[in-house]
């Protein structure tokens, strides 16, 4: 996957991914309003295959899921962070929406453009290749079936139930 970087700072929480206000709204308006208290163009300019690159304890806060539903809506390809907040990086897991460990933050700018190979957890920028952690082939498994409920829904159809 390719794209552009879209870099932010430590402890983005999950009210700034997914504001507080918009959440008795549908999606796509929940969405429209992702970050814009820190980067007020992200949701209109975001593409499909952005990386978001960000700090320390990424997705703090509440236990919200809209917080990964909202990026993985506006097409972002995965989010970078040297840490997440435990439930935000398992809420993105089971959306399917892939999340590395790693430390890209220090050598990202924002916009550049960048390349992504979730399985082996590489980011390519224009003058570095940074490797993350890996994720785990069951979680990888679980992000290529498009999250848990698809994963599921397919493990019980392969096995008759």
């Amino acid at each position: 996957m390719s794209g552009r970087v879209w870099l932010f700072d430590d402890n983005i929480d999950t009210d700034v991914l997914a504001p507080g206000r918009y959440m008795n709204s549908s999606l796509k308006t929940l969405a429209a309003h992702c970050l814009e208290a820190v980067n007020p163009e992200f949701a209109t300019a975001a593409k499909p295959g952005d990386v978001l690159v960000a700090g320390r304890n990424f997705g703090v806060g509440s236990s919200r899921e809209q917080a990964a539903e909202c990026l993985k809506f506006l097409g972002i390809a995965a989010v970078v962070a040297q840490s997440f907040a435990g439930i935000f990086y398992r809420n993105a897991i089971n959306l399917g929406l892939p999340v590395l460990v790693g430390q890209a933050d220090q050598n990202a700018k924002d916009g550049d453009a960048v390349s992504i190979d979730i399985r082996s957890a590489v980011l390519t920028l224009p003058s570095h290749t940074i490797q993350c952690e890996l994720i785990p082939d069951f979680l990888l498994d679980l992000i290529a079936a498009g999250g848990l409920v698809p994963h599921l829904e397919k493990r019980f159809i392969r096995s008759g139930m």
